[in-house]
């Protein structure tokens, strides 16, 4: 399956303060996308760029509009018989893996300052992938068994899990839902918390101590770029536990922007249906 010809282009929106790190990270998660849809037309933009190094989601949808009005004229110039642009230029897909309202609300701004005809879709959870991303990352950390017939032993797997998500009550509450099917990989209980709620986390670890979890373990719910710096390192100090990194590019990331991508425009999504047996 190839991208058709002509369709909206992909941008993903990315948060947080623009650097290298999340550029690299945003642009292979666009190469995982365009290795399941070859022929995509993506692009990235940043909610805070504002230059030709990080552009911002404002002026990459703009030019994702005028790109497709000059490939009709130029159509158009060599005689072939098109029709006039219709539908949108481009779909939006958020570097999001919860709802985080303000994030949300900004790209949707940013939309309508672009003037050009584009879709926002939802976020890229809660999704059964997400939860094998979180399993693996627990695993890499030496905070999970990677196996879930549990066939060996990791002397520092956690009993308890706190994930840990940005974007308040919202998102806590969507988080909550990954995090049963992360429960449910790893036979220990899951609580979500707010990174951004101060206490949070270390209100819900002590819960899970309270019900009898002895060793806890953070995992971020988090791609990354999202989280303000600092903000993670401090809710883990005060909770007093180890942590798993953040999703960042792992190859379900990628599959779930386009599989958003995809539903958006009406084409059979690309990825692996369900997630993968660890």
């Amino acid at each position: 399956m190839v991208a058709p010809e002509g369709a909206a282009a992909l941008v993903l929106a990315v948060p947080g303060t623009p650097s290298p790190a999340s550029r690299s990270l945003a642009e292979e998660v666009i190469s995982i996308a365009r290795s399941e849809l070859p022929g995509l037309n993506a692009l990235i933009g940043y909610l805070d760029g504002d230059d030709a190094e990080y552009p911002s989601l404002a002026s990459v949808l703009a030019h994702a509009a005028a790109e497709r009005i000059a490939r009709f004229e130029q159509a158009k110039a060599a005689g072939r018989e098109v029709a006039e642009p219709e539908g949108h230029a481009a779909v939006v897909v958020p570097l999001l893996a919860g709802p985080e309202s303000t994030l949300v609300q900004r790209m949707r701004r940013a939309i309508e300052e672009s003037g050009a005809p584009a879709e926002l879709t939802d976020v890229l959870g809660p999704h059964p992938l997400l939860a094998e991303a979180l399993h693996v990352r627990l695993s890499e950390a030496g905070l999970a068994r990677a196996d879930r017939a549990r066939l060996f032993t990791v002397a520092t797997a956690a009993d308890g899990i706190v994930l840990a998500t940005v974007g308040g009550e919202e998102a806590v509450q969507a988080a909550g839902i990954t995090g049963m099917l992360l429960a449910a990989r790893l036979a220990v209980p899951v609580m979500a918390a707010a990174l951004d709620v101060e206490g949070s986390v270390a209100s819900i670890a002590e819960q899970l101590k309270g019900s009898g979890s002895l060793q806890l373990a953070v995992a971020p719910y988090l791609v990354g770029p999202e989280v303000s710096e600092g903000l993670l390192d401090a809710a883990l100090k005060e909770a007093g536990c180890a942590s798993a990194e953040p999703l960042g590019a792992y190859p379900a990331i990628g599959k779930l922007v386009l599989s958003m991508y995809t539903t958006a425009l009406g084409i059979a999504p690309a990825m692996a249906q369900g997630a993968q047996a660890l």
